[in-house]
Parts: C-alpha cells; sequence; structure tokens
C-alpha cells in the first residue's frame, strides 16, 4: 500500500499533536524542524519528506508509517500472522504434508472462520486462517467427486476471510490475490451462488483502485447471470450484488442507476428475513444500511439523517456491518455541523466491533476533519483519537 498524500498527512500530524495537547511551535522544537514547515505539512501544501517525517514521528513518540497512512503499522497480533497466511495462499497448488480431517470438521471450522469476520474478530480470525487454509488445501487435492466440490467451496469461503484481514490491514497486493483464489475455486466448486458472492467481494478492487464503472460493469454481468433467482439463498446473493451495486454506483456519481440497484435490492429483500447467506449479510436491515452508505457517497448528508431519525441496525445484524452504519452517520453528522453527534455515533461504532473501527480508514477520516474543525478539541475527542491510535498497535 502506497502513504497517503500530503493533506491527508498533515492531518494526521495534526491529530497526533492535538491529541497530545502540544503547540506547532512545541512539536517544531522537539522535532528540530521550522515551525513554517511544520505549518506547511499539516497544512497538506508541503509533501514531509522521509527525514522531515521520521522527526515529526520520533517528536510525537509513534510510528512513522502511522503517519504515512500505512495501515499495517502496529498491526501487533494480526501483523504477525498475515506472513503465514500469505505462504498459503502461495502454495495453495502445493499442499504440505498432514492429515486430512473429516468434512464436518471442515465445515466447522469454516463457519467459525466466517463468524470471526462478520463479528469483526480479526485477531482471533487472522490466528485462524493459517491452520484452516492449510487444512482446507490438503482436503481439496484429496477429496474427490461432490466432496472435492464442497470442500473447494469450503476453501472459498476462507479465502474470502484472507481477503478481510489483507483488506482491513492495508495488505493491497495479498488481498488481490486472495480475491482471485477465491474466484478460482468459487468456480471450481460448481455453485452458481458462490461466485455471486465472488463478484460481490471483487468489487472491492476496482474501489481501491479507483475503477467504480468497471466494479459496477462486473456486478450488472453477475447480477444478469443470476437473473431470476428463485431460492432464498440466489434472492440474497442477486440482492446483495444489487447492493453493492448501488454503492459503487454512488461512488462514481452515478444517482440513477444507484437508486435504481438500491430499488431492486429492497425489492428482494422484502422476500428474505435479515441473514447471513452464503457468507454475506442480506434483508431489510442490510439495504438500509446500504440506503445509508449510498447516500453518503453521493454527499446526501440530509437521507443519512432522515434515516437515522426513525431507525437504528438490530443486535441481530452481524457487527461489522452495524458498526459500519454509525461509521456512515458519523460522515453525514460532521457534514451537517452536528459534531457532539458525531463523535457519538463514533463511539458507538468502537462499541459495537472496537477491531473494526481501529483499522477503519472513514474513521480516521472523521476524527481528523473534527480535529481541524475544533479550534480546541474537547477532551472527549482528544480522548477518543489517543484510544484510536493507542489501540491500534494491539492488533
Amino acid at each position: 500500500m502506497t502513504p497517503d498524500g500530503p493533506e491527508a498527512i498533515g492531518d494526521r500530524i495534526a491529530v497526533c499533536r492535538k491529541a497530545r495537547r502540544m503547540t506547532q511551535r512545541q512539536l517544531a522544537d522537539v522535532a528540530i524542524i521550522s515551525l513554517s514547515l511544520l505549518q506547511k505539512v499539516e497544512q497538506g501544501n508541503r509533501a514531509a519528506t522521509p527525514a522531515v517525517l521520521a522527526a515529526i514521528a520520533r517528536a510525537l513518540n509513534v510510528d512513522d508509517a502511522h503517519l504515512s497512512g500505512d495501515p499495517r503499522h502496529n498491526a501487533g497480533r494480526v501483523r504477525d500472522v498475515i506472513p503465514r497466511s500469505l505462504h498459503r495462499i502461495d502454495i495453495y497448488d502445493l499442499p504440505d504434508a498432514g492429515p486430512v480431517k473429516p468434512l464436518s470438521d471442515l465445515n466447522a471450522a469454516t463457519k467459525q472462520a466466517m463468524a470471526y469476520r462478520l463479528e469483526s474478530q480479526y485477531a482471533r480470525l487472522a490466528a485462524t486462517l493459517p491452520g484452516l487454509l492449510g487444512d482446507l488445501t490438503r482436503a481439496a487435492h484429496t477429496c474427490t467427486g461432490r466432496q472435492s466440490e464442497q470442500v473447494i467451496g469450503l476453501l472459498a469461503m476462507a479465502y474470502r476471510a484472507a481477503d478481510a484481514i489483507a483488506d482491513k490491514y492495508g495488505y493491497t497486493d495479498l488481498s488481490g490475490r486472495a480475491i482471485e483464489l477465491m474466484r478460482w475455486a468459487a468456480a471450481q466448486a460448481g455453485d452458481p451462488l458462490l461466485r455471486g458472492m465472488a463478484a460481490y467481494v471483487r468489487t472491492e478492487l476496482f474501489l481501491t483502485s479507483r475503477h467504480p464503472v468497471a466494479g459496477l460493469h462486473a456486478l450488472d454481468i453477475a447480477i444478469t447471470s443470476m437473473d431470476p433467482p428463485t431460492s432464498r439463498d440466489a434472492i440474497a446473493i442477486c440482492g446483495s450484488l444489487h447492493m453493492r451495486a448501488a454503492v459503487t454506483a454512488a461512488n462514481a456519481g452515478l444517482t440513477e442507476p444507484a437508486a435504481d440497484h438500491l430499488a431492486q435490492a429492497r425489492e428482494l429483500a422484502q422476500r428474505v428475513p435479515d441473514g447471513v447467506y452464503y457468507g454475506t449479510a442480506f434483508g431489510p436491515s442490510s439495504v438500509r444500511i446500504h440506503q445509508a452508505a449510498t447516500a453518503a457517497e453521493l454527499g446526501d448528508a440530509a437521507a443519512v439523517l432522515q434515516l437515522a431519525k426513525s431507525w437504528q441496525p438490530p443486535a441481530t445484524v452481524p457487527a461489522e456491518r452495524r458498526s459500519h452504519y454509525f461509521i456512515e452517520l458519523a460522515r453525514a453528522q460532521v457534514w451537517a455541523g452536528q459534531r457532539n453527534d458525531a463523535l457519538a455515533s463514533l463511539h458507538a461504532a468502537q462499541k459495537i466491533a472496537p477491531q473494526h473501527v481501529r483499522c477503519n480508514p472513514a474513521v480516521r477520516r472523521t476524527v481528523a476533519t473534527l480535529m481541524r474543525v475544533q479550534r480546541h478539541p474537547t477532551e472527549r475527542l482528544l480522548s477518543f483519537a489517543r484510544g484510536l491510535e493507542s489501540a491500534r498497535s494491539a492488533y
């Protein structure tokens, strides 16, 4: 992952400085750089050289990767395990020696990994993945017939979990490789719904590379291949693709396609209850959360706030998705000038899924905005910023 641009880096420096209650003069003196240089760097008017960034990081007692915006810094327990997961992905076609576990055990272990992902238990998921990938890879190269297809289907879900960790912690290359292997496994399993799930996840690559129109095209192809859905699972997968397409279209600034896809998702959600289908949450509640995300992507704060007046996601929705709703709400509240409410929403998201909040770039951007617009940040905001920074090192 490449570092952020000068403006984002400047915001991050300012957040860390204010969280430590340091003036620009004090930070410049400790870092042994000129005050004017620090001011230009914080304003985003001048890029910090590696030497300047390192000096500022030492003065703030943080890793310079934190200031550059690389979410891999201080990933702690998750970071320590990611290389082992990377190795398992590298040898996807070269199973190691070892026992082949029964299908029932592999199914239970994969479901547990999926639950960790949905509940944002990333440290537990990271600890589970290397062994799970090894077990599934051995089984996939040993089993035959229908059992082989079932194991490969589980392997597709495990690769999805590997992508979740890689994506959250900034390992973009690993994320891309995990997604491609997920798509390969989904195709090998012979289950069209797995292919739909893979198309849903693949959209991450297009959003990360800032090619949402291409992502929307890929989603449209996947939706067409499933039309019309008949079974409950098929309806849910097709609906989830429409949800993702709505947000992707909004990211591209395409208002009408976003509204059309959201309407399709809403109609399909009336036919199935809230639940998790092939590893993806779908139902009326998930559609409402994506309605908020779509409005936020379009910059329509009023629509997000209007939704929040009469509805909040129920506790039955997976933690990661519920926390995402409050993160989007906080973004809209900042735009509307509701700073205290925005911070309250961030606290709500953190309470639901602390590990998700710690590594979510939208949270860091919202905190940076709140720090920037408040001449004298409240102790509550400073405390949140300090806690966000220190807690990330544990994971």
